[in-house]
């Protein structure tokens, strides 16, 4: 054989190594799991504002990529360097490198199921977002105590609360305080529809007074089967031009969501939220009220009952009164067994 055949038939030997070494470097690449059998799924959490260097670090982090010179040398022939996006992904078992990759530069986010219920105040609520969104909660919470913003959308300081309905949403996990508020707006308008809004209009009320007695209503009972009865009470005062005199708008007024017993002192609180001092609704709701006690106002009971005290046994249920010799006898009960159990703040 001569010298140069030898030459050419080295040459093609090391081509075909080097071209069978890619394929196999590369088939190993892509088939490679990126979660090993002890993990059936984990999320991964890309921040706003994330470059690609931030999510190789990141990866590496969370123990995803095994051969991080592979991982990296494949991001980039996919350009993914091109097309970070921030978000709440989705890393199932069985996925592999480029699997992965595809997910991430294609911004297919896993999104984040958000519930919030018996929530007190706006402020609260921007921390239950917070934990659970990107969402800064103290922009969040400013927003919502900002009455420019809110005046934008129909609302002040005292009625921000009504904006929110409890319930189980789906949001993006990098949604900013903005987006959050402005899908919240979508998704009060859906729950006042035609049929809710007549119903209120039928009582006399707009949205945001259904939603003050109704917050009323969640902090006297927690039984779904006996809101309407409240609601029926305090509707009747507010026909009569009664004060209210709702124990629980004394506990909002306070600023001490620990008080047990409303006590005389209490009662002198000077609040528009002091429902012993002033006739009529307080300017907006005293927690986020749920939908059983939005609907219940809607379809309060019609009674006569014009007094309700907690039942001494402490089921959680109510002893209703038409006149105030009858009230005092339920109270009277109940008083006691709040002394006998101690409780007296």
């Amino acid at each position: 054989m001569s010298a140069k055949k030898l030459i050419i038939g080295v040459g093609i030997l090391i081509v075909l190594i080097g071209v069978f070494g890619i394929a196999h470097f590369y088939r190993s690449l892509l088939g490679r799991d990126v979660l090993d059998d002890n993990h059936r799924e984990m999320f991964l959490h890309i921040p706003t504002g994330s470059r690609f260097d931030d999510v190789m670090q990141l990866l590496n982090d969370s123990g995803l990529v095994q051969n991080p010179k592979e991982f990296r040398w494949l991001a980039l022939q996919m350009k993914y360097d091109e097309r970070v996006r921030p978000g709440r992904y989705r890393v199932s078992h069985g996925m592999n490198s480029r699997q992965l990759i595809a997910l991430l530069r294609n911004g297919k986010q896993s999104p984040v199921k958000l519930m919030f219920q018996n929530v007190r105040t706006t402020r609260q609520l921007a921390g239950i977002v917070g934990k659970q969104l990107e969402t800064d909660s103290a922009e969040l919470a400013a927003l919502l105590e900002d009455e420019e913003f809110l005046a934008n959308l129909g609302l002040n300081k005292y009625t921000a609360a009504t904006l929110f309905i409890p319930n189980t949403y789906e949001f993006y996990w990098n949604t900013n305080a903005e987006k959050f508020i402005e899908k919240m707006a979508k998704e009060h308008k859906a729950f006042w529809n035609e049929t809710r809004l007549a119903r209120a209009n039928r009582i006399g009320f707009t949205p945001e007074q259904v939603s003050t007695l109704a917050s009323i209503v969640e902090r006297e009972t927690s039984r779904n089967d006996e809101k309407p009865t409240v609601a029926g009470v305090y509707m009747n005062r507010l026909r009569k031009n009664w004060k209210l005199e709702a124990d629980p708008t004394l506990i909002f007024a306070a600023s001490d969501f620990t008080i047990r017993r409303v006590l005389n002192k209490h009662k002198q609180i000077d609040s528009p939220f002091n429902t012993y001092k002033y006739e009529g609704l307080p300017p907006g709701p005293i927690c986020i009220p749920s939908i059983s006690s939005l609907d219940a106002v809607l379809s309060y009971a019609q009674h006569e009952y014009m007094f309700f005290c907690a039942r001494e046994d402490f089921s959680g249920y109510h002893n209703f009164a038409i006149t105030y010799s009858e009230h005092l006898v339920n109270a009277r009960r109940f008083q006691n067994e709040l002394d006998r159990r101690r409780i007296n703040s």
